[in-house]
């Protein structure tokens, strides 16, 4: 159940963060709540996580996957340069996450 936390608190983030540049500085209303509803339940969903997986390794998985879906969120909705360099440094953050996730607990 720790995992799913993990994914909505990963998702809501990546939510807030893509109506970030479209609430232009919280002058637009509709995606300023998106940013703010988003953050919230991300910071509420991963406090549920570290109940039971550690913070680096949960840490580690937010900011990993959620470093690719942002960038994925840019490159379709505004339409923001992904090149084989972007997507690399993104394969090797993955990298890191599984080696970190593997060491967990040793």
């Amino acid at each position: 159940m720790h995992w799913l936390y993990l994914a909505i608190a990963i998702l809501s983030e990546v939510a807030g963060s893509t109506a970030l540049p479209a609430a232009q500085g919280f002058r637009n209303p509709l995606p300023s709540i998106a940013v703010i509803a988003g953050y919230v339940m991300a910071f509420y969903f991963l406090s549920l996580t570290l109940e039971a997986i550690p913070l680096g390794v949960a840490y580690a998985v937010w900011s990993g996957v959620g470093l690719a879906l942002i960038s994925l969120a840019g490159w379709v909705f505004y339409r923001q340069s992904l090149g084989t360099m972007e997507i690399a440094g993104m394969l090797l953050i993955g990298a890191g996450v599984i080696v970190l996730k593997m060491g967990a607990g040793r």
